[in-house]
């Protein structure tokens, strides 16, 4: 008997402050998040008289976009946002929260999006020999995330 599984990678959910349900619909539920990544850039420094190595310093840390797609959903307070940021440029930055859970539903790890704003809206899935659903994939800017380790997660339950 093992003492430890690997979390499994598709029992997740994702809340955004103040975005609430539409329709009793909440725009949580995701087929795929990608873009989980954070690099620490590096800058090479040649000091004059040292030929055998440069100095590797760090770089501020750079973050990708965050990817969220999903089966179209009509009149959400996610997708009015950004008919807001396109046709009126408006942006309302907020936190964004992926959140993993087991298997009785409780969040075993959480990463946090700091002031996230969308900054790409595609689907796909418009193909008449097909029978797929429309899926609707959002890109999210930010400034930063915050993982949240297992014992700081009481305040999302």
């Amino acid at each position: 008997m093992a003492l430890y599984y690997p979390p499994v990678g598709f029992h997740f959910l994702v809340r955004f402050e103040g975005i609430f349900s539409t329709f009793g619909v909440p725009d949580i539920g995701f087929q795929e998040i990608s873009g989980l990544n954070t690099e620490i850039g590096i800058e090479e420094y040649r000091e004059g008289g040292e030929n055998r190595f440069a100095h590797r310093l760090p770089n501020p840390v750079s973050y990708q976009n965050l990817v969220l797609k999903r089966g179209l959903l009509f009149n959400s307070q996610l997708s009015r946002q950004f008919k807001d940021a396109v046709e009126g440029f408006q942006f309302e930055p907020g936190d964004a929260t992926v959140i993993l859970l087991n298997d009785l539903h409780l969040p075993i790890q959480a990463w946090n999006f700091v002031n996230a704003w969308p900054v790409k809206w595609s689907f796909e899935g418009l193909n008449a020999q097909d029978s797929s659903i429309v899926i609707e994939s959002i890109e999210l800017s930010y400034q930063y995330y915050k993982r949240i380790d297992a014992l700081d997660l009481d305040s999302l339950i």
